[in-house]
């Protein structure tokens, strides 16, 4: 008699999301271990190159840069943890248990389906409340070259901007709204294509209604080859301070609601907001892309295992898992060029992967 139940067994259940669960945690303390020790080894002596770092900053440097690998590879970890798990199932003939006891295989998965769904939801938590600060904290601090970051944490550096035909280039943003300040800014004055001028100055803060005052200024006539010194100088009459903290964007600093009112405020000063809204619906398909892999991994869990095809059928099962996070960042950068609708670029990849993952279970249950 075949069980017409969604789950299995609650003991089944249990079993196997704990199981899932376990390994993939196992996998992620693994890859996140390996990874941060070859990030560190990397940008090591970029931190140590100030003279005030020591230990204590390399620790600091970890334990910013680990919420953002565990958010990057948990789903890759869960691919493994569901491949192990299946795969060590079928190994023990427990799948076949289960199916001569009139477990389907949508059934055998569920299970798993549903640990992944609790864990995506983890996901998303731990990206809005620990990533976003991390990520923000850890740009502001190599914004400054790992030195002493400024109280105002709204750092954006190397931000790039046009205003008519000039290219305005500032090495460091602090602040919000009227209290903007820029370090390091250059522009090239042009005119028909043509850079005639080129004006640097050390800083710059923002006059409400006549521009900005830029200090130590140096003017380098080019038409003329003549250098001009000014102590300071107004410039930018009309260029507004969330120009410049609107500039660049980094949607990994952001909240899912912040970068919701930040498309808002960049739509209204009529600018693309296409690449924003696909890293909006990202924030959500990323974490939930937890729930496909027990579907692609399906593929380890049937079969006989002395066949001697468990171990191909476990290689299929990883290739369909990269190639989902291939497909994944094609459609994101795809979506950033606009070439793609942003939903679309977003959650393309989830919907055709999940059609893929349930055609593969159905042909393998047949």
């Amino acid at each position: 008699m075949i069980n017409l139940h969604f789950f299995p067994s609650k003991r089944i259940a249990f079993y196997m999301a704990r199981l899932f669960i376990t390994r993939s945690a196992a996998v992620l303390v693994a890859l996140v271990a390996i990874l941060m020790i070859l990030d560190l080894l990397g940008n090591s002596g970029k931190i140590l190159a100030h003279p005030e770092n020591g230990n204590a900053e390399l620790w600091r440097y970890v334990s910013l840069r680990i919420p953002g690998l565990i958010q990057r590879f948990l789903p890759f970890s869960a691919l493994l943890g569901a491949l192990i798990t299946l795969a060590g199932l079928n190994q023990n003939s427990e799948i076949i248990s289960m199916k001569a006891a009139g477990i389907s295989a949508h059934q055998i998965i569920a299970p798993l389906i549903l640990a992944a769904g609790l864990i995506a939801l983890v996901h998303f938590a731990f990206q809005e409340r620990v990533v976003t600060r991390a990520t923000a904290a850890l740009s502001a601090w190599d914004a400054v070259d790992y030195g002493a970051v400024p109280p105002d944490s709204n750092v954006v550096a190397n931000v790039w901007l046009s205003h008519g035909d000039d290219l305005i280039r500032v090495d460091r943003v602090t602040g919000r709204g009227d209290g903007v300040r820029l370090t390091g800014v250059i522009v090239a004055d042009r005119a028909g294509g043509t850079i005639r001028r080129r004006l640097l100055a050390d800083s710059g803060r923002y006059l409400p209604g006549r521009g900005w005052e830029l200090t130590n200024v140096r003017l380098f006539d080019l038409e003329t080859n003549q250098l001009q010194r000014l102590p300071s100088t107004i410039w930018g009459a009309g260029i507004e301070p969330d120009q410049f903290t609107l500039a660049q964007v980094d949607p990994n600093r952001l909240t899912f609601l912040q970068l919701r009112e930040t498309i808002t405020q960049v739509a209204a000063t009529n600018r693309s907001t296409a690449t924003l809204e696909s890293n909006l619906w990202h924030k959500l398909a990323s974490p939930f892309s937890t729930l496909l892999m027990p579907l692609l991994a399906a593929i380890a869990a049937f079969g006989l295992a002395r066949s001697g095809q468990l171990f191909m059928r476990a290689v299929i099962g990883m290739a369909l898992g990269f190639a989902y996070f291939v497909a994944d960042n094609f459609a994101l950068a795809m979506g950033n060029l606009g070439a793609y609708p942003p939903f679309l670029a977003a959650w393309g990849p989830f919907l055709l992967f999940l059609l893929v993952g349930e055609a593969v279970l159905i042909r393998t249950e047949e």
